[in-house]
């Protein structure tokens, strides 16, 4: 069964958060703040916070800044997910993925629909990785982020979570770019 192995060690992974958002405020951020309270109660490391307008430019330089700041190890973005004119946070994460980890979404959008039904297929959530940090692209209601982290990312970000989680492979996420030099 899967589950936490009690042998091994907890390992705080370093997150920046980042939301998407024409119109919310850091006062107003229901679903930042949700996934911050979360990560920190996981005795996760609240790396960096910052909303941003749902442009694709504007999304992927903050994110940039992100990758080449060793204290981040994972980005996970709230909002523009959807599939409205504005929503291009997938499009931006795709811009910087080195590789994408499709099964995130998938999963995601598979618990979603217990919850919500067939609305699911309107969210877009995706994963990835680029330069060795993961990033993912969560929808910004403060319910699929509660959905993502409580049933996906709080397993996936546990060094514990066994039969396997990402946090193993951090040291391995860079191996293309090793082996290319040598």
């Amino acid at each position: 069964m899967p589950g936490i192995d009690a042998s091994r060690p907890f390992i705080p992974v370093r997150i920046a958060v980042l939301t998407v958002s024409d119109t919310r405020t850091l006062a107003e951020d229901t679903s930042g703040q949700a996934l911050v309270n979360r990560l920190e109660a996981a005795g996760h490391i609240l790396a960096a916070r910052e909303i941003v307008q749902d442009s694709l430019s504007a999304i992927q330089q903050i994110v940039a800044g992100w990758l080449i700041d060793p204290e981040v190890d994972v980005v996970i973005a709230t909002g523009g997910t959807g599939v409205t004119g504005r929503d291009v946070t997938p499009e931006a994460f795709a811009g910087l993925y080195e590789k994408e980890i499709p099964g995130f979404g998938e999963l995601f959008r598979m618990l979603s629909y217990q919850k919500i039904g067939t609305s699911t297929i309107q969210s877009r959530a995706s994963a990835g990785v680029a330069r060795g940090t993961y990033l993912f692209a969560l929808p910004g209601s403060t319910g699929a982020v509660k959905d993502a982290w409580d049933d996906i990312l709080v397993h996936q970000l546990d060094y514990r979570y066994m039969p396997c989680n990402f946090v193993e492979l951090f040291d391995r996420l860079q191996e293309h770019q090793r082996r290319s030099k040598g």
